[in-house]
């Protein structure tokens, strides 16, 4: 799959503070199915200076940040 492919699913995390969105997004993809694209909604500071890297050490393929005004909208995927 591309990077610009659809996000399987979607999860509004702006407000939400560290470490709390780190792990409600580990939840919702270990809800997911194995290689599904999920896109979640960062605040910026430390929600987006953290939460990729964190995802990653979990061993999440973190695919795409794109910045969205006041938000950063970080498209990760679930190991397959």
């Amino acid at each position: 799959m591309s990077k610009t492919s659809t996000a399987d699913e979607q999860l509004d995390l702006r407000g939400t503070p560290c470490p709390l969105n780190f792990v409600r997004t580990k939840l919702k993809l270990d809800q997911m199915a194995a290689g599904a694209l999920l896109e979640v909604w960062l605040d910026p500071g430390e929600p987006i200076e953290q939460v990729p890297d964190s995802l990653k050490m979990d061993g999440y393929s973190v695919e795409q940040i794109v910045p969205r005004g006041d938000y950063y909208a970080v498209r990760v995927r679930r190991p397959g």
